[in-house]
């Protein structure tokens, strides 16, 4: 689990070499609550946001990006404080449009998204194949670093497991 640990830091911190270069990371919102209308996270759900946090701390992350349902927010809420950044809401209807966007601002982000999206704008983003995820898997952090407008796409897990 630490070698995980480890690999996984070293993966996220990818050197900056090229002038025009940036990272993006793509996660779907942490566990949930089974309930209608617009969950909150579970006790899971609020660990794995905090371990995101912490996985992305040293990232020089510029911008935050979440939908508007409380389990994005509350997904995305434990980094945006540690970098004290206000978390801009996208819609996940909208996916070309932020696509667009975020290769225009060539900054490092967060984006928070759902299963069925996720997946869809990390294809978008690196104009590589990308598999679907189901409703049970949360694990998934999809790093797509950009130099000189060439996208390179790493898919990850992110070390907790809840029962």
């Amino acid at each position: 689990m630490k070698s995980l640990v480890l690999l996984l830091l070293a993966a996220l911190s990818f050197p900056l070499l090229a002038t025009d270069s940036y990272t993006l990371y793509l996660v779907r919102h942490a566990e949930k609550q089974q309930i209608k209308g617009n969950p909150s996270l579970t006790e899971c759900g609020m660990a794995r946001a905090e371990q995101l946090a912490k996985l992305l701390e040293s990232i020089d992350i510029r911008k935050i990006y979440s939908t508007a349902f409380a389990r994005t927010r509350e997904t995305a809420t434990p980094l945006a404080m540690l970098k004290q950044l206000m978390i801009s809401n996208y819609s996940p209807r909208g996916l070309d449009q932020l696509a667009l966007k975020l290769k225009q601002a060539k900054e490092n982000a967060l984006v928070v998204g759902h299963s069925n999206t996720t997946p869809q704008l990390a294809a978008l983003l690196s104009g590589q194949q990308v598999a679907t995820i189901t409703e049970k898997e949360y694990q998934m952090l999809y790093q797509i670093h950009v130099v000189n407008n060439k996208a390179y796409l790493t898919v990850l897990k992110q070390p907790l497991s809840c029962s």
